[in-house]
């Protein structure tokens, strides 16, 4: 599939999950799982330092570490021989693993939907809307939330890029497993502990790859330009 084609593709997927996710009751019926409304807690303690530095601040910093030696092994190696066949999926995972953060994150303070944890339905104080529903006239919001999509699987999403830098079918497909499994990783350890919805790190991992495929077709339209 072309580049321009991937990019018409995702965001159609991401028009029809958005909308799935707002219509269906999927995620308030997934969520309830993970919580005890006799008890009023979430499956997993927020306060457990062993899995929020496993699952939270670990493996953000251990992206952060990963993005920068990327970098820097792509500023060292530029010359090199060897570097030519890797320099432009180094450049897509290294442009992916700030833009897909960036960006997420910047939809994410705009959009004002709250976490299942401040959810009226989970004890919480805000009323449940849609993405596209503004909160109901008698509902006096206090401050901003800032809950989709889900900001901290970006980051592992991001690691999707990583197809674009192996040349062989068995490394493409070990690399897209592997950012499958951090990126719901992270995103799931956010559900335990209520902070988001499934659809929310749906949406992050479409949103992703979006960004993604926007970076590869942008960095194709150079090259030819250059060319030409």
């Amino acid at each position: 599939m072309s580049a321009a084609k991937n990019i018409w593709v995702t965001a159609l997927v991401l028009v029809v999950a958005i909308l799935f996710f707002g219509l269906s009751g999927t995620d308030v019926w997934v969520q309830k799982h993970f919580y005890n409304p006799l008890s009023h807690q979430w499956i997993v303690d927020t306060n457990n330092t062993v899995l929020k530095f496993i699952f939270y601040d670990g493996i953000k910093r251990l992206l952060i570490i990963v993005a920068v030696l990327l970098l820097v092994g792509l500023i060292v190696g530029w010359n090199r021989s060897w570097m030519k066949s890797y320099r432009r999926g180094l450049i897509i995972v290294i442009l992916s693993s700030i833009a897909v953060p960036l960006l997420v994150g910047s939809l994410k303070a705009v959009t004002n939907i709250p976490c299942p944890k401040n959810l009226a339905i989970f004890d919480g104080a805000y009323p449940h809307t849609c993405v596209w529903e503004k909160y109901p006239s008698a509902f006096c919001q206090k401050e901003k939330q800032k809950c989709w999509p889900a900001g901290h699987a970006s980051g592992g999403f991001a690691l999707m890029s990583l197809v674009y830098l192996f040349h062989t079918r068995r490394a493409k497909v070990a690399a897209m497993s592997s950012a499958m499994v951090i990126g719901w990783s992270m995103g799931s350890y956010k559900m335990l502990i209520g902070d988001h919805f499934l659809s929310h790190t749906v949406i992050t991992m479409i949103m992703a790859w979006l960004i993604i495929s926007i970076i590869v077709y942008a960095m194709d339209r150079w090259k030819a330009r250059r060319l030409t």
